[in-house]
């Protein structure tokens, strides 16, 4: 048998899984074991067969610790300030050390302060102060091209070219605008599909485009909700309504992630199903003047996704799956502090045809931009889209968020969040599934669905405990995570800075809130028993 060190070795290959030797043969050597990263079985058999290796239970804290040590990034933590538990305001500190590092699994709602935005903040705050209006022509970031100095770092998290991504504006404006560019309703096409619990900005955004539009919302609002029972979306009930509703369908606009249930959208085929969605008087039209279809005006659906819970979190390749557009914030897994810069992307395959609504300075080509003329040069593509000069501010604080990023690649972060989530899974489902003979236990039900592809680092769980108490027992005992109406606790260990130790500190904890919110929910039944 191979020591623990080889451990390491399973969950950083990626070929095929075999059978694993049962009974009185001999153990199968860790690096001999190949991977399938679409096995829904892969993280736990990572976990067990180092346990293995190891000696010890799977739940022990010693494969934390081992996972820890031949973690390839476990050195990308250092880059961050992680809060210690007495800073948090729900902290009780008669429960907790508070001078421990706290559990922060709230990535997907904001992400941590890398360590270097205070130092470009502060160089820019100097240069201010020093250069007055020079600055904007001056310096590693001059402020009238500050944007323009890291959009490289963004285009090859998305998978896109250079000139496909602006950063500009918030996630909404964002929204707003590409949507009034592709969204160009005709008396037959004029529906946009989304899921029907889309976060609020997305479905209030569709809401007043249809509206702004003169269009019935009941009737133009096509949402996709999960089948009875089910609480997430199945990819052939999609495809099924795209490919019934698609002659009708103007654009469709979907999360990358679903920020309530953690799933993640099958990207590629929403999108090839969604644009190939061709009217029949197209396609006629098309043979009649040998004109590709492509080139027509009114194609099939226009395909964009709102990828706020995937930018950071998932591999993307926007580019070559050929996405219409696109649109993210920045302040969840790329840690660019609350009401960051946002991005937008459009497709080089529009950069002739799709133009912005509306107009500002900084959409002028940057070579005569200055000259004043008012005589307008647009820029092709997203770069036409955007309206005015980049905050320097929040420049700075992007730009720290992405050199970290660029310190590693999305594969090896995602090959770490498969295992590092399937940890988190894997413990859950051992110490809080639900025991049919044993009603009184508290259980925990995951919702996120559990094949690796369809989810990033978020798992949603539920609670046969009323949620709410969970949640404020975990914070007193120093976690940072997410409660969503209506029962729906997240929980988001990032591969950035989050630790296999904190999945297991997190499991332990967990157990203390379990039970003092099913001693608390006693009390109340007794209570109001007199």
């Amino acid at each position: 048998m191979q020591g623990p060190g080889s451990a390491a070795q399973l969950w950083r290959s990626w070929e095929a899984v075999p059978t694993v030797s049962s009974g009185g043969d001999q153990l199968v050597k860790l690096n001999d074991l190949k991977m399938d990263p679409s096995s829904t079985a892969l993280p736990a058999t990572i976990i067990e067969q180092a346990a293995l290796q190891l000696g010890c239970s799977p739940t022990d804290k010693k494969l934390a610790f081992h996972l820890d040590e031949e973690d390839e990034l476990k050195n990308l933590r250092e880059c961050f300030y992680i809060p210690k538990v007495k800073d948090l305001p729900p902290t009780d500190l008669t429960l907790v050390n508070g001078e421990e590092s706290c559990i922060y699994f709230v990535g997907n709602s904001l992400g941590l302060q890398p360590k270097k935005v205070k130092t470009y903040l502060d160089e820019e705050l100097d240069k201010w102060a020093r250069t007055g209006v020079h600055g904007h022509f001056n310096g590693q970031r001059p402020w009238a091209q500050a944007d323009e100095c890291i959009v490289d770092l963004m285009a090859e998290l998305v998978g896109a070219q250079r000139h496909e991504v602006a950063l500009m504006n918030g996630l909404t404006v964002n929204l707003h605008l590409l949507m009034l560019s592709f969204f160009k309703p005709t008396p037959r096409r004029y529906k946009i599909l989304l899921e029907a619990k889309a976060f609020p900005s997305d479905h209030y955004a569709v809401e007043s485009q249809l509206r702004f539009h003169g269009l019935d919302v009941e009737k133009s609002m096509l949402m996709l909700r999960p089948r009875e029972g089910e609480e997430t979306l199945r990819i052939e009930d999609i495809l099924a309504v795209i490919e019934e509703e698609g002659d009708s369908i103007a654009v469709i606009l979907f999360s990358g992630v679903q920020y309530y249930t953690g799933q993640l959208f099958d990207i590629p085929r929403i999108t090839k199903a969604g644009q190939k969605k061709v009217s029949q008087i197209n396609q006629n039209y098309s043979v009649l003047c040998e004109t590709p279809i492509s080139r027509l005006k009114e194609d099939g659906c226009f395909v964009g996704f709102d990828l706020a819970h995937a930018v950071g979190n998932v591999e993307l390749c926007l580019h070559d799956w050929g996405v219409d557009f696109a649109c993210w914030c920045t302040y969840k897994y790329l840690n660019s502090g609350a009401g960051g810069l946002a991005a937008a992307y459009i497709h080089e395959k529009h950069s002739q045809s799709i133009q912005p609504a509306l107009v500002g300075w900084w959409g002028h080509e940057f070579k005569t931009r200055f000259l004043m003329e008012n005589k307008l040069q647009l820029s092709k593509g997203i770069n036409g889209f955007r309206l005015s000069n980049p905050p320097i501010l929040l420049v700075c604080s992007l730009q720290a968020g992405l050199e970290v990023f660029g310190q590693t690649t999305m594969k090896a972060l995602r090959r770490k969040s498969v295992l590092l989530t399937g940890y988190l899974e894997y413990l859950i489902k051992h110490h809080y599934s639900e025991d049919k003979a044993n009603p009184e236990k508290p259980f925990v039900k995951i919702i996120t669905p559990p094949q690796i592809e369809e989810r990033g680092c978020q798992l949603t769980l539920t609670f046969s405990l009323p949620i709410k108490s969970v949640f404020e027992e975990l914070e007193k005992r120093g976690v940072a995570c997410d409660m969503r109406e209506p029962n729906a606790l997240r929980v988001a260990p990032i591969p950035l800075y989050n630790s296999f130790q904190d999945v297991h500190r997190f499991i332990e904890i967990l157990g203390s809130a379990i039970t003092s919110s099913k001693q608390t929910a006693n009390n109340t039944a007794l209570s109001g028993s007199y």
